[in-house]
């Protein structure tokens, strides 16, 4: 369960800042304007992002709701299951309390920066992992013990799924980035490249490296309905 104690903002010198920190605003710096907005009616968290930088509790627990939801499935797709996903999101959204006040209306939507923060928090916490574990906590649809399939069918999902664990995490950080954000948060391209901080060509070429890795890696191992 995501929990979030709303504590003083950084409005002092950024010394008081720690690395993590100053790599979020650098990440920033990098993708706002990448996708603009004509006009702060356009981004419609922009009045509350304004009533957050003013120190309004009530905004930022309305922000919480409306974006929960699709952080934690961003989070939980690229950490997997259990607390890292929490964390993770809980520190989006305290970087949103204490930043809020920096954001600029009208360069870049504040769903778009949320999720780049976000993506960033995962990233810290992946590179502290061996691909054994991404592998591992990716979690698969859940099927085992559906009364609708019988057991063998069941299981044969269950191994189908952790041969799609195991190509995800085999993918490149990037590739796995835009193919999560495209393909499972339903992200337009143009979106996932603002996020991303890239262009959508690059992001187009992402995509395509994922899939073709996904499809050699998939159709090279027999899929287990059809092993005799």
């Amino acid at each position: 369960m995501v929990t979030f104690a709303v504590g003083q903002r950084h409005t002092g010198g950024d010394h008081a800042e720690t690395s993590s920190c100053r790599r979020v605003r650098q990440d920033d710096g990098r993708f706002l304007g990448v996708q603009g907005v004509q006009s702060q009616a356009d981004d419609p968290d922009a009045d509350l992002v304004a009533a957050i930088a003013r120190g309004e509790r009530a905004a930022m627990a309305t922000l919480m709701n409306r974006h929960l939801g699709r952080l934690h499935g961003l989070c939980q797709r690229l950490l997997g299951t259990g607390a890292e996903a929490d964390d993770a999101v809980q520190e989006t959204f305290l970087q949103a309390w204490r930043r809020a006040h920096r954001w600029r209306p009208g360069e870049a939507r504040f769903a778009t920066w949320l999720h780049t923060v976000a993506i960033n928090r995962c990233r810290d916490r992946l590179r502290r992992r061996t691909r054994e574990d991404i592998r591992d906590d990716i979690e698969p649809d859940e099927v085992a013990g559906d009364p609708a399939i019988g057991p063998e069918a069941s299981l044969a999902r269950e191994q189908s799924q952790r041969q799609v664990r195991a190509a995800l995490a085999e993918l490149p950080e990037r590739q796995r980035e835009a193919l999560i954000l495209c393909l499972h948060q339903g992200m337009a391209q143009s979106e996932a490249a603002a996020v991303l901080g890239i262009s959508e060509h690059a992001l187009e070429s992402l995509l395509a490296r994922a899939r073709r890795h996904l499809r050699r890696r998939l159709l090279d191992e027999p899929h287990p309905e059809m092993q005799p």
